[in-house]
């Protein structure tokens, strides 16, 4: 019975454990993307003052 016990709390930890890295694996993506996205937004503003 406690080895039951013991199998669920290891098994909702490891759970955490995995939705944290996925959360910190699409918030790593997220930030290149905006990065990236970023970049090239500020050279566009920056062609269409300069054509002002």
């Amino acid at each position: 019975m406690m080895n039951k016990i013991f199998d669920i709390k290891s098994q909702k930890g490891v759970t955490m454990i995995e939705y944290a890295l996925i959360a910190a694996l699409v918030a790593v993506v997220a930030i290149a993307a905006l990065t990236a996205v970023g970049t090239q937004l500020t050279a566009i503003f920056t062609q269409i003052s300069t054509t002002i």
